[in-house]
């Protein structure tokens, strides 16, 4: 401990987590260059890592409401990670399958699953460089989880779906009022922007999760564009 106590920078690295892939630092994230980071280091271990320990159930929840609503291909996966959510998609019958996320090491994950059609990688808060009305449906899981992203870049969205469009998107049931979504889909109905709105809670982690956050609840905002 002499050695920790007199090297105050190494003291503070040991004691912090949020640098190292983690749910804590996942949970923490504040900035598209947070992102970044954190998801380049966490690709590679995140599906044998973090969603097999953590029983991590909400893109199997996502997916099947998609499909359930009606949603059909060609689709984006937005905050595609390394794939999760597109596989289920792929399983029950839905494609050809894009997917776009801020890192490239989790798009290159997911490329190798031989799910999609093609990555982009973007930044949302950026926008995403397709044509306007390249997809007839939208979904995404776990992207609208962690705080980092609110209902700002919804126009994102929405610009590249079609009209009609089937949405499914799922957001941590903490932010949902206090980012202001609520808000925002109030508003995007009253624009006549979208229609149809449902929000089915559902747990984020299956029965073996344990750790803080095992309880954990997400609402898949589903709806159409109009």
């Amino acid at each position: 401990m002499a050695a920790l106590d007199s090297n105050p920078r190494l003291r503070l690295h040991d004691v912090m987590s949020d640098d190292k892939p983690s749910l804590h630092a996942a949970y923490a994230l504040k900035t598209p260059a947070d992102n970044k980071r954190l998801y380049a280091e966490w690709a590679g271990d995140y599906d044998r890592g973090f969603a097999a320990r953590e029983d991590y159930q909400l893109h199997i929840h996502t997916a099947r409401a998609f499909v359930g609503a009606g949603g059909q291909g060609p689709v984006l996966d937005v905050g595609a990670g390394t794939g999760l959510c597109g596989a289920v998609l792929a399983d029950l019958g839905v494609g050809p399958i894009d997917a776009t996320d801020i890192s490239a090491e989790m798009l290159d994950k997911a490329m190798r699953k031989d799910i999609y059609r093609d990555a982009i990688e973007a930044d949302l808060n950026e926008g995403i460089p397709v044509p306007r009305d390249s997809y007839s449906g939208i979904v995404s899981s776990g992207t609208f989880t962690h705080g980092h992203l609110g209902p700002e870049v919804l126009p994102a969205l929405l610009r590249v779906a079609r009209p009609g469009a089937q949405f499914a998107l799922s957001i941590n049931a903490k932010h949902f009022e206090a980012l202001g979504f609520a808000t925002a889909f109030d508003n995007l109905q009253a624009e006549s922007r979208i229609e149809h709105l449902t929000l089915a809670p559902v747990r984020i982690y299956g029965d073996l999760a344990a750790g803080p956050n095992k309880d954990d609840t997400a609402l898949i905002a589903l709806f159409e564009k109009t």
